[in-house]
């Protein structure tokens, strides 16, 4: 028997990007690279974050190792 869900869902109408104010006078100023640091492990990844959608078209094989080679290009 299928199980319905009555949860309040948000959709892109339902949610209101407000852009901040910033010091940088150009996009080309901006710094994609992030540090992270893993609280069991205590390794560290510095890198830009991408991940691919779930969803049956994107997330397949192939885009997973475009998306790895990207990672091996810094």
């Amino acid at each position: 028997m299928p199980r319905i869900e009555n949860d309040i869902k948000l959709d892109f109408k339902d949610v209101l990007l407000r852009p901040k104010r910033s010091t940088l006078k150009s996009r080309s100023e901006v710094d994609l690279l992030r540090t992270f640091t893993f609280r069991n492990s205590k390794g560290s990844y510095t890198g830009i974050p991408i991940i691919a959608a779930n969803m049956d078209t994107v997330g397949t094989f192939e885009m997973a190792r475009a998306l790895n080679n990207v990672g091996n290009v810094f």
